[in-house]
């Protein structure tokens, strides 16, 4: 069942029989050698499945706007990235947004899309910011945030232990990202 529909994308939960389709986000070291945690690459189906089941599991256990998604291109149904919001530890606080595409699909706006959509979503349901955590060198993953309207404010090491570039988002923040983009 779909979360939430844009122009180009559909967000869904994730089932166990997309594990070949996810591990061609998860599985490649492009994608998982920027995530944080730190996620060792997956090295096969049956891993991508066991990984997918486990998700599907914890979804019953997660408050909304909690949990993990697929996003699917409408144009082919093809699953091209996964979305997540999650709390940070070690507090349990701060709400991370968190977005993978498979390599095959970057530069070409869909995180960014599939992003803003999340955390509106997130916003209309009672989320008051979100954060996301960006590895220090992670330009694309910087760009993308600031492509959602998120505004740095500093690097921390208080996630994971590992220093990190953080980004927060507030609904006025998107708000405004979407009308300086309605200008261009």
């Amino acid at each position: 069942m779909a979360l939430l529909t844009t122009d180009r994308l559909t967000v869904r939960d994730w089932s166990p029989e997309d594990a070949r389709d996810a591990l061609a986000i998860y599985g490649t070291p492009e994608v998982t050698r920027w995530l944080s945690p730190a996620m060792n690459q997956l090295d096969g189906e049956g891993a991508m499945r066991a990984t997918l089941e486990a998700w599907e599991r914890n979804r019953e256990t997660l408050t909304p706007p909690l949990g993990r998604w697929a996003i699917v291109r409408n144009s082919d149904q093809r699953i091209i990235g996964g979305l997540s919001l999650r709390y940070l530890p070690p507090d349990e606080e701060d709400i991370e947004i968190g977005w993978q595409l498979a390599p095959d699909f970057w530069g070409h706006g869909y995180a960014t899309e599939a992003g803003r959509a999340l955390a509106g979503w997130a916003f209309s349901i009672g989320a008051h910011e979100l954060v996301a955590v960006v590895r220090v060198n992670n330009e694309r993953g910087a760009g993308t945030a600031r492509r959602i309207g998120m505004q740095w404010v500093g690097e921390t090491d208080k996630y994971y232990e590992t220093r990190l570039n953080v980004y927060r988002l507030w609904p006025s923040d998107l708000t405004s990202a979407q009308e300086d983009e309605l200008r261009l």
